[in-house]
């Protein structure tokens, strides 16, 4: 199987779209529905484990590739890059399932002052962490969908389709409006024939 520009640029969004599917997974502390629970959280550093080892995959494959082209470098280089955020997230994530354990052991606890005081401070650690995973996960999205459009940029014609879109709209809002009573410019009577 051969690397080409197009192949590589949808190699690297459908990764960032992965993660960017884990951010969407994060437990929200005082959401009902998305909040902290052990068996999710498990869930989700397994499949960071999978995506992880999905970059790994990739990185493998281009850098066995004896033709290796500039544009399978940048690929590399940035599948590379975004084992450390994926890792850090992971270990985040880590850190959270850590901090669960410790307060369902607990919660027979709740109403002793010592115990009260270290789950309130285990609840801000998990805090900490998924702040710490997200801000990770969204870094890897970013970094992977910037460099998919470095190694194949858009068509020809989306990018026409842009500057028409771009350019069209400034110039028509760009026209002052007439007074009342003011005489009427070249310009707008030549478009009202």
């Amino acid at each position: 199987m051969n690397s080409t520009p197009v192949s590589d640029a949808l190699a690297l969004r459908a990764t960032a779209s992965a993660f960017d599917a884990q951010r969407g997974k994060l437990p929200v502390s005082g959401d009902r529905h998305r909040s902290p629970d052990s068996v999710a959280v498990a869930r989700q550093i397994s499949e960071l484990g999978a995506l992880i080892s999905g970059l790994g995959d990739e990185v493998l494959f281009r850098v066995a590739n004896q033709d290796q082209e500039a544009q399978s470098a940048r690929v590399v280089t940035s599948f590379a890059a975004a084992v450390g955020p994926a890792g850090e997230a992971a270990s985040a994530l880590g850190t959270v399932a850590h901090q669960l354990s410790f307060l369902n052991q607990t919660e027979h606890l709740r109403d002793q002052p010592d115990a009260r005081d270290a789950r309130e401070a285990a609840a801000r650690v998990t805090e900490d962490a998924l702040g710490v995973a997200n801000t990770a996960l969204r870094d890897a999205a970013d970094a992977l969908h910037a460099a998919s459009a470095t190694v194949s940029p858009p068509s020809a014609r989306l990018q026409a389709a842009r500057s028409r879109s771009v350019t069209a709209a400034p110039a028509s809002a760009s026209l002052p409006p007439a007074l009342p009573g003011a005489p009427a410019s070249a310009d707008q009577i030549t478009r009202g024939r």
